[in-house]
């Protein structure tokens, strides 16, 4: 999935920093795909947006520790395996650093502050929030509205299927998209509407592909997706390329490569998500 570009040269593209589901999974197994949880950096010339703080976002700030730091973070939801790397997020402790934490799926009186203090707090976690020493702002939108954030970047937000609620997003800037679709259950042989809406045209679309069809029956309730209901989607929008995300946790590296085979089969612009890979529209 990797394209040979010199990142220098690239300004609009998405790299994966994680792009496993549910919980980290590390081990032989998983050494070509990665084992990290959700973590995505999408940049827009000279703007930096990061995508949730899975496990992957250890890595991230390591990557970024060299540079000047005022950047927009979002989060599709809150739940462990999308905020669990937060605290190990080295932008977070830079002092004069400017992050913007941008949140759509909480409802009253749930904020994203409130919450990701919460996380932040013994018993759960041995020292507070306010150990960070970045200028951190919190924006709680509503999923459903479109963001201006200036520079010609405008991101378009829906609402998605998941237990305690979850955010999809779409980063368009000059002319092309990228869309991030992760933690949503779909109805079979219903199209999700919302999501149909967000990715209409889209170039590229990463989407929840927790199970294939064939496993899904027994998970009905948990909040994820399937590949093959990606696929549906991706080619009633006409979308680009589709790029299967949020992998189950026991799903080996092998079989992530028979996915991709049969993927690319029923949808030419399929992909699956790897650790480290760039993708440009």
């Amino acid at each position: 999935m990797s394209e040979d570009v010199d990142l220098e040269d690239v300004d609009f593209y998405v790299r994966f920093w994680g792009v496993r589901g549910s919980i980290a999974s590390s081990g032989p197994d998983t050494l070509r795909y990665g084992g990290n949880t959700s973590c995505l950096e999408v940049r827009c010339g000279q703007r930096l947006l990061v995508f949730d703080a899975g496990t992957g976002a250890r890595l991230l700030g390591q990557a970024l520790s060299a540079e000047p730091l005022d950047f927009d973070h979002f989060f599709s939801h809150t739940h462990c395996d999308h905020i669990v790397g937060l605290p190990f997020f080295v932008p977070f402790y830079r002092k004069g650093a400017n992050i913007r934490i941008r949140a759509g799926h909480l409802s009253p009186p749930h904020t994203m502050e409130s919450t990701l203090h919460l996380f932040m707090s013994a018993p759960l976690f041995p020292v507070p929030f306010n150990v960070f020493r970045a200028d951190i702002k919190f924006d709680n939108f509503t999923a459903g509205d479109t963001l201006d954030l200036g520079d010609g970047i405008k991101v378009r937000t829906a609402r998605l299927n998941h237990p305690n609620g979850a955010t999809g997003y779409r980063v368009c800037y000059q002319g092309k998209s990228i869309c991030y679709v992760t933690d949503t259950e779909h109805t079979p042989g219903t199209p999700d509407q919302n999501i149909l809406g967000l990715i209409e045209g889209a170039d590229i679309v990463i989407y929840d592909s927790t199970y294939n069809d064939a496993e899904f029956p027994t998970y009905v309730g948990w909040g994820h997706s399937t590949w093959q209901e990606g696929m549906r989607l991706a080619e009633a929008a006409n979308v680009g390329r589709l790029v299967i995300f949020h992998h189950e946790p026991g799903r080996s590296d092998d079989a992530l490569d028979a996915v991709a085979i049969e993927a690319k089969e029923m949808f030419a612009g399929a992909e699956v998500a790897r650790e480290g890979d760039t993708l440009r529209p």
